[in-house]
């Protein structure tokens, strides 16, 4: 069955009888669940730093930098720091995991294009393809990313990842886990949070995502912090699993 055909067959379906749900709108996690953040910011690491003379292991430094995201925004989720936008964080973080290893030498102006680096990640390969299928379906589409508004739309411009809205936890000045993150988009794209699907590679991001009623997928990405990491499993009472997401439209757009 070609592409166009297929995607026909989903127009103006709702969520497949055989996934036992019934929502109006999906919304995505972007860095883990749809983009390749590793080997896209280890990729900028190593031209940059290459062409500053610096020699590092870059996927590591890169790892160290991720590392560091989590424990600043959840300083913020509590009120520890104040609110910040993602860019600021992400520069505050990147200073941290540059001294953590040695890398002071990069000046100004790389550290800002480093910071910028996360606007322009590589999508997993199934991303827009999936996507794709949901936009010929009935459901609404958005992100709902700590990204900013405006990372978040250049990111997804440059990646070729089509949605129907962008959402960020940006609009409530707070970041996930932040139960208020969830609800917004409810409220924001007009449904029930029991009829909004957030989808997402990490755990605590749908584990928190059902504390605020909403239902949730998983997407394993076993490549997210590379080859040699260990699997993550999918929450306890996750509502659907999918392979990608392909598999994850397939499944919300057909009823058995």
């Amino acid at each position: 069955m070609d592409m166009d055909m297929d995607m026909d067959m989903g127009m103006g379906m709702g969520i497949g009888a055989g996934t036992g749900m019934d929502v109006d709108a999906v919304v995505f996690d972007v860095f883990g669940t749809l983009t390749d953040w590793r080997s896209s910011v280890a990729d900028a690491l190593a031209g940059i730093g290459g062409r500053a003379g610096l020699h590092a292991d870059w996927p590591a430094v890169t790892d160290t930098w991720r590392r560091h995201y989590r424990p600043a925004l959840l300083k913020m989720v509590s009120g520890g720091l104040s609110w910040a936008p993602l860019d600021e964080l992400h520069r505050l973080t990147l200073d941290e995991a540059l001294a953590d290893h040695g890398l002071e030498a990069f000046d100004e102006a790389d550290r800002g294009a480093l910071v910028q680096a996360w606007h322009r990640l590589r999508a997993w390969p199934d991303a827009a393809a999936g996507l794709e299928r949901l936009h010929h379906s009935r459901v609404i589409t958005a992100t709902l990313s700590n990204g900013g508004i405006g990372l978040v739309t250049r990111l997804a411009k440059q990646a070729g990842l089509r949605f129907d809205c962008i959402l960020s936890a940006e609009l409530v000045k707070s970041y996930k886990p932040d139960p208020r993150v969830y609800l917004s988009a409810a409220e924001l794209l007009g449904v029930a949070p029991q009829r909004l699907l957030m989808v997402a590679c990490h755990p605590d991001d749908l584990e928190a995502a059902a504390g605020a009623g909403l239902r949730t997928a998983y997407i394993p990405r076993p490549l997210e912090w590379g080859p040699d990491a260990a699997p993550v499993p999918a929450p306890a009472g996750v509502d659907l699993v999918a392979a990608d997401v392909i598999e994850l439209a397939h499944k919300v757009t057909t009823v058995s």
